[in-house]
């Protein structure tokens, strides 16, 4: 029929260059322009040619739909959690710093949040006797994770692997009674460190609790506050100062913990050092986002390495491919 292969021919271009203003409204795809074309763009109209009943097309002219969820390219549901910690990082340093901009600014940062939260940070607090000659060295004799939100995951008391020589029950809290219950330290080890696996884990002085443990956490997924200047700066102490717990308990969530000559307890410790995390939690990420080296590109869900392949249908969700006809 008359017609018929170049209006073929112009659907093609048109699905092409709507598929490109897509590409461009999210960001993965810079905007440019060629002699004699027109390429849409994000908040502009662009007028395409449409079939209508008895063969004769008219044109018409609307704004480029955009899909009802974008996800990001470069974070997917198996990512590993180095991963999305990172990108959970480079999306908050996009923001404009601050608590409120960079929360709402983007459903990125929410969902790459919301992947975060609930199961991959925990906060940890150990309590230590002492053993060996005159009680010297330290060892574990209680270990308490909370989750995000608080939430005790872990409390138990352990056996340490020497004699115990020094109880310091007033630092500790811990007493002969309480070792009628323990578990050994290789069981409570085991136990701990499958928790501990694959997180990323806050932490108060937080070295101290890796000795006892005996073990070693990966750096980028250990939070320490009491090696974070911007906790001190909140409370108006020196920046490179050491600063207890206690102290920055009180000066920014105005409480006590750590009172009385019962000892501490390493839940409220672990508690209060997952507080603290997450006051500062947006700004703190966003520092170590500038830290971390460049990603090197994925060649699969980079298309800045090969734009062109992106216009294959193939490459296209059902429902994008439907909002664009």
């Amino acid at each position: 029929p008359p017609g018929g292969p170049s209006k073929k021919k112009s659907r093609k271009h048109q699905r092409f260059m709507e598929r490109r203003a897509l590409l461009e409204q999210k960001g993965l795809l810079s905007p440019r322009r060629r002699l004699g074309s027109q390429t849409p763009v994000a908040g502009l109209e662009a007028c395409s040619t449409l079939p209508k009943a008895g063969g004769t097309t008219a044109s018409g002219c609307g704004k480029v739909p955009k899909p009802k969820q974008v996800t990001s390219p470069s974070l997917s549901p198996s990512a590993s959690p180095d991963s999305i910690a990172r990108h959970h990082s480079v999306l908050l340093s996009q923001g404009d710093g601050s608590s409120k901009g960079v929360r709402t600014s983007s459903p990125l940062v929410r969902m790459s949040s919301a992947l975060l939260r609930p199961g991959k940070y925990v906060a940890i607090d150990c309590e230590m006797v002492g053993t060996g000659p005159q009680g010297r060295l330290s060892e574990l004799a209680r270990c308490s994770v909370v989750n995000y939100e608080g939430d005790v995951i872990y409390d138990k008391y352990v056996q340490p692997e020497l004699p115990i020589v020094d109880y310091r029950t007033r630092w500790s809290g811990i007493t002969k009674q309480h070792m009628k219950s323990a578990i050994p330290f290789k069981v409570a080890q085991a136990e701990i460190l499958k928790i501990l696996k694959d997180k990323i884990v806050v932490g108060h002085a937080i070295h101290n609790d890796f000795q006892a443990l005996k073990y070693f956490h990966p750096k980028d997924r250990t939070r320490d506050t009491s090696r974070i200047p911007v906790l001190n700066q909140r409370a108006g102490l020196p920046v490179r100062a050491s600063v207890s717990l206690k102290s920055l308990a009180r000066h920014l969530l105005h409480k006590k913990i750590q009172v009385g000559c019962k000892g501490h307890s390493s839940v409220e410790d672990a508690q209060t050092a997952m507080e603290l995390y997450r006051l500062v939690e947006v700004q703190w990420e966003t520092e170590l986002a500038r830290s971390l080296p460049p990603r090197p590109p994925s060649p699969v869900t980079d298309p800045t390495t090969c734009t062109s392949q992106y216009m294959d249908d193939r490459y296209w969700p059902t429902d994008v491919m439907a909002s664009s006809l």
